[in-house]
């Protein structure tokens, strides 16, 4: 998220150079023929080129106000994830321990479970966050467009697309766990799993009692609840047949504008022109006025 004051003018204009050539193309073909040909037909009224215009209006709003809030969901998705992971890492300190152990176990070993729970947490976050990087067929247009392939390049590391899933997993959890849940395909989901099966471990040898075994299980049904709000947004996409009247509405748009303004544009000229000519030919009599 880019949290600037403002877009520096510069960069948007190299972001978006490809599209002002394109559009400066549109607007002079229809120029050069209404203007040097001669095709003084070749022009739209503005009556409706209005009601189109206030047509692309409505559908660019209602397409504005859908993606924000489908941002604004997304944040508050990831904000109940960052609360939620705070809040297992101290009940997963706090809650187990030797208080109700059939086997007392040294501080040592109580802080290897301690870590092994946790990271087994980051493993699943890493997974999760692969999960939500995955290209999706609607996505296409992030790595294929130049304008913003050559964006991420200059100003972004995206690690999703360096550094591959096993790799950055591997040192969260065991080989036996590891090769469990890359058998699967929702990794994440799979990891889940794997704590719930620990903490029943756990309780089985009485480093965990029910009512605290209870709240870390809930916990992990929060996460489960977290991930399927996560992968809901990431797999609905905004509607096509709501993008895609959007999209033909604004290329309309943008190639009869040009067409419409050619003639106000010329009777503004001439008004110009006139002007400048009237100013010329008081001009000139002033001056023969004042040679008399």
């Amino acid at each position: 998220m880019y949290t600037r004051r403002i877009f520096p003018v510069m960069g948007v204009i190299k972001w978006t150079r490809r599209h002002i050539f394109l559009f400066f193309v549109l607007s002079t073909i229809p120029v050069v023929l209404f203007d040097i040909v001669g095709l003084k037909w070749l022009h739209v009224p503005w009556l409706p080129l209005g009601v189109l215009g206030t047509a692309v209006a409505f559908i660019v709003s209602f397409k504005n106000n859908a993606s924000y809030d489908r941002l604004w969901e997304a944040r508050k998705i990831w904000g109940g994830i960052v609360n939620a992971s705070r809040s297992w890492t101290i009940m997963v300190k706090d809650f187990i321990t030797n208080d109700h152990a059939k086997n007392k176990l040294s501080d040592e070993e109580l802080h290897a479970i301690h870590k092994e729970l946790v990271h087994r947490h980051v493993a699943w976050l890493t997974a999760l966050r692969y999960q939500l990087r995955a290209d999706k067929p609607w996505e296409q247009h992030v790595k294929s467009g130049k304008s913003n392939r050559e964006f991420r390049e200059n100003h972004y590391l995206i690690c999703e697309d360096t550094i591959p899933i096993e790799e950055a997993i591997e040192g969260y959890i065991s080989e036996s766990e590891y090769k469990d849940v890359f058998a699967k395909g929702n990794k994440a989901s799979q990891l889940l799993g794997v704590q719930s099966r620990r903490l029943k471990e756990l309780k089985n040898d009485g480093l965990i009692e029910d009512f605290r075994h209870m709240e870390l299980a809930n916990m992990l049904v929060e996460f489960y609840t977290l991930q399927g709000k996560s992968e809901r947004i990431k797999n609905f996409p905004y509607p096509r047949q709501f993008a895609t009247p959007n999209y033909l509405f604004v290329w309309i748009c943008i190639i009869l504008l040009p067409f419409g303004i050619m003639e106000s544009c010329e009777t503004i000229g001439n008004y110009i022109i006139e002007d400048l000519s009237s100013h010329e030919s008081q001009t000139s009599t002033l001056h023969r006025i004042q040679d008399l």
